[in-house]
């Protein structure tokens, strides 16, 4: 393939893919070679890296007695765990394991063990559970999981090129949708889907998570994000199962995300990332901002929490 792959849209690298006769990953990591100027085993390598600190982040962040600094979270993903591994959870290994393990990494982000932005640390559990399990649960291996992210990664760039993955900006359903976005195209390329398919989960996942907004309790990445980050994956999971089913979305993906990005632009100030609205507005939530900071929660705002990814 000779012509720069771009990434201005999800049908384009479809097509790209579908030219070359490869998957979108390989296409991704040739193109991002080139560009740093580093040979295709480099960049792997770089991946690789941090696929090995995502990995990391499953045991401890399953301590039963992990807590973030500020007291409202921690010890979820122990319990989760525990149920998986009983056998006690409704739905087996596979929902369950990536359940447990986005609520591991992202109570170990909260507690700030280790931060990993999968897009962002607001929507940091969802890729790496959604990986992890593919390879843990259905026998992946660690290369291919380690290629499922380049293909990942480039779903990300097209919503950054024309939405935004910033709760700041978009509400949650820019920074949990664009992350289940992303790891529903992982999945299904990990499980020998097609990039028509890839591409179909990116809608579904998306579509279902629209007009999410963003209301952090005390404006910290904790309540109610972790939680979301559970059902990121788990809608994750459900939109690459009816892609590789063949179900496809009525609503292309890159439609989706323009229509992501007008909700976003549409939606109330309160209702991004500020802690004015939503959740955060609720008299338990309240409660919640004097315990950690000791003082009224009036007029409470953004804490630089740093769930937006810094934008």
């Amino acid at each position: 393939m000779t012509d720069e792959l771009k990434y201005d849209s999800i049908a384009g690298l479809v097509a790209a893919a579908k030219a070359a006769g490869e998957p979108i990953s390989a296409l991704v990591l040739r193109q991002q070679a080139r560009q740093l100027e580093k040979t295709e085993a480099e960049v792997f390598a770089q991946m690789r890296d941090t696929y090995a600190v995502m990995a990391a982040c499953i045991g401890p962040g399953c301590e039963e007695d992990l807590r973030s600094a500020s007291g409202l979270s921690g010890g979820d993903a122990f319990k989760m765990r525990r149920a998986v591994e009983s056998g006690k959870n409704l739905t087996g290994g596979v929902l369950g394991g990536a359940l447990y393990r986005a609520l591991a990494v992202s109570e170990l982000n909260a507690a700030m063990g280790r931060v990993v932005a999968a897009p962002t640390a607001g929507s940091c559990g969802i890729l790496p559970a959604a990986v992890l399990t593919m390879q843990q649960e259905r026998g992946c291996t660690e290369r291919d999981c380690v290629m499922a992210l380049f293909t990942a990664s480039a779903v990300g760039m097209v919503i950054t090129a024309n939405a935004s993955v910033a709760g700041a900006q978009g509400g949650c359903q820019a920074e949990c949708g664009s992350a289940a976005a992303m790891a529903a195209a992982a999945i299904v390329e990990l499980a020998g889907g097609s990039p028509r398919q890839a591409a179909g989960a990116v809608a579904i996942a998306l579509k279902n998570i629209l007009g999410l907004v963003c209301d952090p309790v005390a404006g910290l990445v904790e309540i109610p994000c972790i939680k979301r980050n559970a059902s990121g994956v788990a809608g994750a999971f459900v939109a690459a199962e009816l892609a590789l089913a063949g179900i496809e979305s009525a609503i292309p993906a890159d439609e989706v995300i323009v229509a992501m990005k007008k909700v976003g632009d549409a939606m109330s100030p309160a209702l991004k990332e500020t802690a004015e609205g939503g959740l955060a507005a609720t008299p338990t939530a309240r409660r919640l901002y004097e315990q950690v900071f000791g003082r009224p929660a009036d007029g409470a705002g953004c804490t630089g929490c740093g769930g937006c990814g810094g934008l």
